[in-house]
């Protein structure tokens, strides 16, 4: 079966958590063929329905943007990394209908979405990390498990600075916290880009622009791209630390 581009999108962009148990079906293994661009005859669509984190905002939007099908790659696009479809938004309209859809669903995905995060809403990954994951209300403990969470779930932005046959090495901005939340100077951090079926971005240069989530390069990035997503993750992390500030004010 032949994916469409959104389709392999969103397949690059989910793979990792997945692999790792965090999300997604555990019988899901289309995906990475998929995410190399391989054939499967696996129904991606069925597949992507049992993200309950990354589907219901991929559905708003699509609806949001009268758009057809929630994997439309600039739909998948705007949720990931954003776009001007994500500009375009009105973000009360779109946190009201998130609220009255999903706010009384049970379980850990959702029970964080109260009319208190209105302000903080955007149809964007980097909000349901921020704002409905339980994380960020966990980083006054001390303990490091939150913001290491926080910090590979979230989609990073780098540029490559070397390739390597087992790695490659990216130069990226990650979370700090000293009762705020804000990206540190840049550092170099070897990540993974590579598996069995082969890589979900061939061919990475030096200086590449690049996506990394869980330590996985699952995307290159042009530079409006990359430009959307800093935007939004400063966005997002400025309306989380108001939050933050008035829980412990």
């Amino acid at each position: 079966m032949s994916l469409s581009p959104g389709e392999r999108l969103f397949a690059q962009y989910v793979y990792a958590p997945n692999a790792l148990g965090y999300c997604g079906p555990d019988d899901a293994h289309a995906l990475v063929t998929a995410a190399c661009g391989g054939q499967v005859d696996a129904d991606l669509t069925a597949i992507a329905k049992r993200f309950s984190g990354a589907w219901p905002y991929q559905r708003l939007l699509a609806n949001f943007a009268d758009v057809v099908d929630p994997l439309d790659s600039e739909i998948v696009r705007a949720y990931w990394t954003g776009n001007s479809i994500t500009d375009a938004i009105d973000r009360h309209a779109f946190g009201t209908t998130l609220l009255e859809t999903f706010a009384e669903q049970a379980g850990a995905y959702w029970r964080h979405l109260t009319p208190d995060l209105i302000d903080e809403v955007a149809p964007t990954h980097a909000f349901h990390v921020f704002g409905v994951y339980p994380w960020s209300r966990l980083l006054s403990s001390g303990a490091p498990q939150p913001l290491q969470v926080l910090d590979s779930c979230r989609i990073n932005v780098g540029t490559v600075v070397d390739v390597r046959d087992d790695n490659i090495v990216v130069r990226m901005r990650q979370l700090e916290y000293d009762g705020t939340l804000r990206l540190g100077r840049e550092q170099d951090h070897p990540v993974q880009h590579r598996v069995d079926a082969g890589t979900f971005v061939p061919d990475l240069q030096v200086a590449d622009r690049v996506a990394v989530h869980w330590a996985f390069v699952c995307d290159r990035l042009t530079s409006e791209q990359a430009d959307r997503l800093d935007y939004w993750t400063q966005w997002q992390l400025e309306r989380t630390n108001r939050r933050l500030t008035k829980a412990s004010g």
